[in-house]
């Protein structure tokens, strides 16, 4: 009889489509997961098709490409180091240094390129700064949530 029961039991979960799927301790809820994926591909996607659309000469794109990736790299690297470190996985202090120092000179560039820009509007700087910020923000978010669902399924 408890096999009967078992057996209505389970088809009753199956059933119903409010059944919350169980996540492990730690892991990222998918909303999470695909607001952060969204907000890094919005992020890059502007400012690489404003880049494209740009009045500027080649070489100044260029530079403005260049600065994203070093800024996107150094991002992730810093956040794995800060992470890393504050788990107790040994991170030299070189390391350490040159991540902070990574992102600090990515975005001293891309705020002196502006500022230096005279052929760029107000307004499109304020474009190029915005999406830089929110791609360096949500490369971090992306690479915490690769992270954490990573050590969820570990602790299994």
């Amino acid at each position: 009889m408890s096999n009967d029961n078992e057996v209505l039991l389970d088809k009753g979960k199956q059933k119903d489509p409010k059944m919350k799927v169980a996540r492990k301790e730690g892991e990222p809820t998918p909303a999470f997961i695909g607001a952060s994926w969204a907000a890094l591909l919005v992020g890059v996607a502007a400012y690489l098709i404003g880049l494209f659309n740009a009045s500027m000469q080649l070489n100044e794109k260029g530079y403005y490409f260049a600065v994203l990736v070093f800024g996107l790299y150094a991002a992730v690297s810093l956040q794995k180091a800060v992470r890393d470190k504050d788990e107790g996985i040994p991170v030299t202090n070189i390391y350490y240094g040159i991540s902070w120092f990574a992102l600090i000179v990515s975005i001293s560039l891309m705020g002196i390129g502006l500022f230096n820009a005279g052929s760029i509007d107000l307004s499109e700087k304020g474009f190029y700064g915005m999406s830089f910020v929110l791609s360096l923000f949500a490369a971090i978010t992306v690479q915490k949530n690769i992270r954490d669902a990573q050590r969820a399924r570990e602790r299994d």
